[in-house]
């Protein structure tokens, strides 16, 4: 191998591991939104009330289909579940889905 060849691998090796400890922590940061965040997209969503159940096929504070409820570990129906429980879920949701779950919202995230 030429000195510019083992130096270009090197380089390339270097920006690939730089661009992994860049993007890491800022994943997770996106993955573990704190309560009071989602404080913020429950009055979005449902202008604070985590028991809420209008008709309109979506439960809770955070407004889940009972499909995406149950998918990620939601027992009975999100508007008769905790707030707690409602966190727990949409971390669930989050980590899976992204914030585009919450596609208006999640601006508060």
């Amino acid at each position: 191998m030429s000195f510019n060849r083992k130096f270009t691998t090197r380089a390339l090796g270097f920006a690939a591991v730089a661009g992994a400890m860049i993007a890491v922590p800022a994943g997770l940061t996106t993955a573990t939104a704190s309560a009071n965040n989602w404080d913020a997209v429950a009055q979005c969503e449902s202008s604070g009330n985590w028991g809420i159940n209008t008709g309109n096929g979506y439960y809770g504070g955070l407004q889940f289909s009972q499909s995406t409820w149950e998918a990620y570990g939601g027992a009975g129906t999100a508007d008769n579940a905790s707030r707690e429980e409602q966190i727990r879920v949409a971390e669930n949701v989050l980590a899976a889905q992204g914030p585009g779950a919450w596609p208006v919202c999640s601006a508060y995230l």
